[in-house]
């Protein structure tokens, strides 16, 4: 079962539905991570630096819990019953976690924040592919997956600011409101694809039984997140410890990496719609990632200064599949099954990314920084040759 017919719906619409998905996943991202920003302040509070990490960790771990059981709600009930009632009780546990005191029970809200939030992982994709033809998909998940990134930061400036001078109580008002604000844009604008009778036996054939295609693209997005997560968790650090910046210099590269990155994966959908593919693009990410890790490992060991930019480029490049993959397990699942697939990318991805900074952690202090760059560029050496691409359908 593949998504491939679209119905007919005023433009306009269709990208009203598309920025309202996509601001509803910036909400969730800011509740999401927005508290790992909270741990300078709880520490100042007296509480201890393993207590703070472990309220950082909480809607996270929300996260990993509830997507698979949200895709299932998302495939039986529709992406706006599902949008609006995690949403909803996001706002909800956001308020518990503003308003409550003790380290258990901030625990406790934000976890079952997290996992409200775990919504819009799931329902929101279905949306902007369910109302987007073929030949747009690319470029419009593209654009939704900047969510994260676009999240990402604004916690970093907003919730950081906040919890400093206000405390961090007060900080978490900021993704409670945004999340506020997402359920009314949601109730506004969004409406539900149309789907095929949920009697057609065609469409309740089980995807991951009819071949390999849709758990190759999670063991090949699973290995295209260790790249990502490392950069992620050590450029900075690496700039200030190996290369001697100040860190605020430091900052703002990987600031505007971070940005660069965004709109990366939007040039990636774009370029996935004009060659009517999304594996071949998404083969292309992974060699790219690949020979980026390796030349920036190798530059990073010799010293050179094009390290700095290497670093950047592999910001960029190891965070394009993202969106690519999404789309793909979206039409090859149908629409009713794709709530559950997407629950299964995103957890594989989230329990990756939660291995890597640890691990990479361990390689950096035994091995240094050079040689972890280097040996990252294995993992997307390995997914490259896994992307199913003469497995794949023609688009619509």
């Amino acid at each position: 079962m593949t998504l491939t017919a679209v119905p007919t719906v005023a433009a306009g619409r269709r990208w009203a539905m598309l920025g309202a998905s996509t601001l509803a996943q910036v909400a969730s991202a800011v509740m999401i991570h927005g508290p790992a920003f909270l741990i300078p302040s709880l520490h100042a509070d007296g509480m201890s630096l393993a207590e703070a990490g472990l309220v950082a960790a909480a809607p996270t771990v929300g996260v990993m819990l509830t997507l698979v059981a949200w895709g299932a709600v998302t495939d039986r009930r529709g992406e706006r019953f599902v949008l609006l009632t995690g949403l909803s009780i996001t706002v909800l546990a956001g308020v518990a976690s503003a308003l409550t005191s003790g380290t258990a029970a901030l625990v406790l809200t934000l976890l079952l924040a997290g996992g409200a939030a775990a919504t819009t992982n799931v329902a929101g994709g279905r949306v902007v592919v369910g109302w987007f033809p073929p030949d747009r998909r690319g470029l419009a998940m593209g654009i939704r997956q900047m969510a994260q990134p676009v999240g990402v930061g604004i916690a970093a400036i907003s919730v950081a600011v906040v919890a400093d001078a206000a405390g961090p109580h007060a900080a978490l008002w900021i993704p409670t409101v945004a999340c506020a604000v997402a359920v009314v844009l949601v109730g506004a604008v969004v409406v539900d694809p149309p789907r095929p009778d949920a009697a057609d036996p065609v469409a309740a054939v089980n995807p991951y039984r009819q071949d390999s295609f849709l758990a190759r693209v999670h063991g090949v997005s699973v290995l295209l997140v260790v790249p990502q997560f490392l950069i992620w968790t050590f450029a900075l650090v690496w700039l200030v410890q190996d290369r001697d910046w100040r860190p605020a210099a430091a900052g703002t590269v990987i600031a505007v990496a971070q940005v660069a990155g965004a709109l990366g994966r939007i040039a990636a959908g774009h370029l996935s719609d004009r060659v009517h593919s999304r594996m071949r693009p998404l083969q292309w990410v992974a060699i790219a990632a690949a020979a980026t890790m390796a030349l920036l490992g190798l530059a990073a060991a010799l010293d050179l200064a094009v390290a700095v930019v290497l670093v950047v480029v592999a910001t960029v490049v190891t965070v394009a599949d993202n969106g690519l993959a999404f789309t793909a397990v979206v039409e090859r699942a149908g629409p009713f099954w794709s709530g559950r697939a997407l629950g299964v990318q995103n957890t594989a991805q989230f329990l990756a990314a939660s291995a890597v900074p640890p691990l990479a952690g361990l390689a950096v202090t035994h091995i240094g920084y050079a040689a972890a760059f280097g040996l990252a560029a294995l993992f997307p050496l390995v997914a490259a040759p896994l992307v199913p691409v003469r497995e794949e359908r023609p688009l619509g």
